[in-house]
């Protein structure tokens, strides 16, 4: 197996017409799992180990978030760090599906799981952080029921992030209720997030 820094070496960046970062080439150990806006993640293959290698003008955050992980180690509401370099995080592979993909499939979230976040929250808070770009795509719910929250890159910014603060609120007086339905399809939630992102959208009652 190759070290990590050679892993994270091999992987080979490029733009789309949009301007995205794409995946173009990487060692044959590893397979894409997720691409970020600042970062892409691959499984090490025949581990149970991620690689998040940063795309060029965000390597910076690498460092940012290796600190943060190493603040809030020891605790089972997060991966485990196991090394990081310039550009590059190694940490554990949790077994689960995102938020997003339960909205997408059908699989029920439950008030369990959105207290679970709150916790993890709370926590975050009481260690001197604040609990930044929580959004559907970094919880995950393992096969136990448990959530753990995957990116923890801007839990050091100040300004007030209201993302969860509206996902709990839409859970309790949207989704929970009866008839609304339990699986969504995935543009329709795409189309809701870029709503939100430029501010069309906003959380009544908050």
């Amino acid at each position: 197996m190759k070290a990590a820094q050679d892993l994270a070496g091999s992987i080979v960046f490029s733009k789309d017409k949009r301007g995205m970062y794409i995946v173009k080439s990487f060692a044959p150990e590893l397979k894409v799992i997720g691409i970020g806006r600042s970062a892409a993640a691959f499984r090490i293959r025949e581990t149970d180990k991620v690689i998040k290698v940063f795309f060029p003008e965000y390597t910076h955050i690498a460092k940012e978030e290796a600190e943060i992980y190493q603040l809030l180690e020891g605790k089972s509401y997060f991966p485990c760090l196991y090394e990081w370099g310039d550009n590059y995080l190694v940490v554990d592979y949790i077994e689960g599906k995102t938020l997003f993909s339960c909205l997408t499939e059908g699989v029920l979230v439950t008030s369990d799981q959105i207290k679970g976040v709150d916790e993890v929250i709370s926590y975050v808070k009481k260690k001197g952080l604040n609990p930044s770009d929580i959004h559907l795509n970094n919880i995950l719910v393992t096969p136990k029921g448990e959530v753990k929250v995957i990116d923890l890159a801007r839990f050091r910014e100040t300004k007030d992030c209201r993302q969860w603060s509206d996902l709990r609120y839409a859970f309790y007086h949207y989704y929970s209720r009866p008839l609304f339905p339990k699986r969504l399809p995935e543009f329709f939630l795409n189309f809701i997030s870029s709503l939100y992102k430029k501010n069309i959208l906003r959380v009544k009652g908050l």
